[in-house]
């Protein structure tokens, strides 16, 4: 089986003490302004993470959050390894134009930009930007955009005449090296169906093994009619404690730092979203009470009360909070997607709690450190 791969976030909204939320028909509130979403703090986030030993961090994209790629590639700058997941929305910039600029960030930042598609949830968000296509028209433009990114990506001079979709002669005088990989997310069939065609990691929200392990059954069988592999990642907070109790005491803390009438408002506007995933998400915590947010062992629902999007957090002891992300690994979940509240504090509670836990159990390697050495070999120092 193959070896863990983490990604933190980074909270381009702001950060708190408290879920800050936003996205989805949702808005952040004000706890975002506890701690602005500047350079300098999210570089603080970026360094830790980088330090602890996380391959890249996540950077979200929508009205409510500071722009993606403006956002990291000035992080690259105060960074030497992490790479940067970049969301970004297809119809809002030409597939000429984006092939162009993840090859520049691939030249300029030496190799660490990875990309994540997102088609958009939300057709009011979208028409605020001038993008009128329904969802299925949306998903349908994602293919054909990124249909032709590849081609470019491949060296092609590319004509395509698709239904939403022209470019003529299209090519790149430089290409990226490495080509970025390319994540995706949705639990739509034409979701499924692009990320069968044109993915490299299928990305799913938090839902308990049962839900992963059909998708990722789904996804599986229609990238094999296809020829193709996807690898599987998954997008969860966490809370992780030296013990349970501390751990759960830290989810009731949230929890009661959600004000009802907050909570209230953010549910009418999650309602209205046209996401067939952040249905699955409202879903989990249907009846809105505390008492039944834990909807499967470590498995919390509460920041979904108040956030759009991911909802859900792995909840407890390092040991425990270990034990179920290898859960999900051995159902084909090779890469996480994590976030914490604040994310500077908690990713060094991952960080230093729970990953040290999955390298001993040989699931883990930092990615900064050096090579193991074959049994057998002699290993040479240079005077």
């Amino acid at each position: 089986m193959s070896t863990l791969t983490f990604h933190w976030f980074l909270p381009t909204t702001g950060d708190s003490r408290h879920v800050v939320g936003g996205g989805h028909g949702s808005t952040p509130g004000t706890a975002g302004g506890d701690r602005p979403a500047s350079v300098e703090y999210l570089g603080q986030i970026a360094r830790t993470a980088e330090q602890l030993g996380f391959e890249g961090a996540l950077t979200p994209t929508g009205a409510w959050c500071e722009d993606a790629w403006l956002t990291t590639a000035m992080l690259t700058q105060v960074t030497e390894r992490l790479k940067f997941l970049v969301a970004f929305r297809p119809g809002q910039i030409s597939p000429t134009l984006s092939a162009q600029m993840a090859a520049t960030y691939q030249r300029q930042s030496h190799g660490r930009l990875l990309l994540n598609v997102v088609t958009g949830g939300e057709s009011a968000e979208q028409r605020a930007y001038g993008d009128f296509l329904d969802k299925d028209q949306r998903y349908a433009r994602t293919g054909e955009f990124l249909d032709i990114v590849r081609r470019l990506w491949d060296g092609q001079t590319v004509d395509h005449h698709g239904e939403h979709l022209r470019v003529e002669g299209a090519r790149l005088n430089r290409l990226p090296d490495p080509v970025p990989s390319v994540y995706f997310g949705g639990s739509s069939p034409a979701a499924l169906d692009v990320a069968a065609r044109h993915t490299d990691t299928y990305l799913t929200w938090g839902e308990p093994p049962a839900a992963v392990a059909e998708k990722i059954a789904e996804v599986r069988r229609r990238a094999e009619l296809l020829g193709r592999t996807v690898r599987f990642g998954i997008r969860l907070h966490v809370i992780a404690r030296d013990t349970a109790a501390q751990a759960w005491a830290e989810a009731e803390r949230l929890l009661q730092g959600m004000d009802p009438e907050r909570i209230a408002a953010v549910q009418r506007g999650l309602a209205t979203s046209e996401s067939e995933g952040q249905k699955r998400m409202r879903a989990l915590h249907s009846s809105g009470t505390s008492s039944d947010l834990e909807i499967y062992p470590n498995l919390w629902a509460g920041v979904g009360l108040v956030r759009g999007g991911a909802g859900t957090a792995l909840v407890g002891s390092h040991t425990e909070v270990a034990d179920r992300i290898e859960e999900y690994h051995r159902l084909g979940i090779d890469e996480f997607v994590l976030s914490g509240v604040p994310h500077l504090e908690e990713a060094y509670w991952f960080g230093e709690g729970v990953l040290p836990l999955l390298e001993r159990r040989g699931a883990w390697r930092h990615p900064a450190a050096p090579a193991p050495v074959e049994p057998g070999t002699v290993a040479f120092a240079g005077v």
